[in-house]
């Protein structure tokens, strides 16, 4: 089931299920029903999601290093790229939602789903 976040400071957001859930998961929200992060919890969202941000990408950097040896050692044509496997950072996948709390952030906005 998708997602649809809400505020008065923004259009609606619609993301799907296995996504919003990570994100609501990392701002300490129960991903169950509807929900709010109130204005004055905003901020405290924003920085549990650019603290998360930073980590995976951390992580990534660091197994990045030890695949270094590995990048050209492609057995099949049918093999991905090294690095293909990693699909969509979460920096990308919470970037219209932190677009959407900050700016509801600045207006004094809640934001519903």
């Amino acid at each position: 089931m998708p997602y649809k976040f809400k505020s008065r400071a923004t259009a609606d957001l619609i993301m799907l299920d296995a996504s919003a859930r990570k994100l609501l998961a990392i701002v300490g929200k129960d991903a169950d029903g509807p929900g709010i992060i109130t204005a004055m919890q905003i901020p405290g969202a924003l920085a549990a999601l650019e603290q998360a941000v930073l980590a995976e990408e951390a992580q990534r950097a660091a197994s990045g290093e030890t695949q270094d040896a590995d990048d050209g050692a492609q057995d099949d044509e049918n093999d991905a790229p090294a690095g293909a496997a990693d699909g969509v950072s979460l920096r990308q996948r919470t970037a219209p939602f932190i677009d959407m709390l900050k700016r509801s952030g600045a207006e004094g906005r809640d934001v519903t789903w």
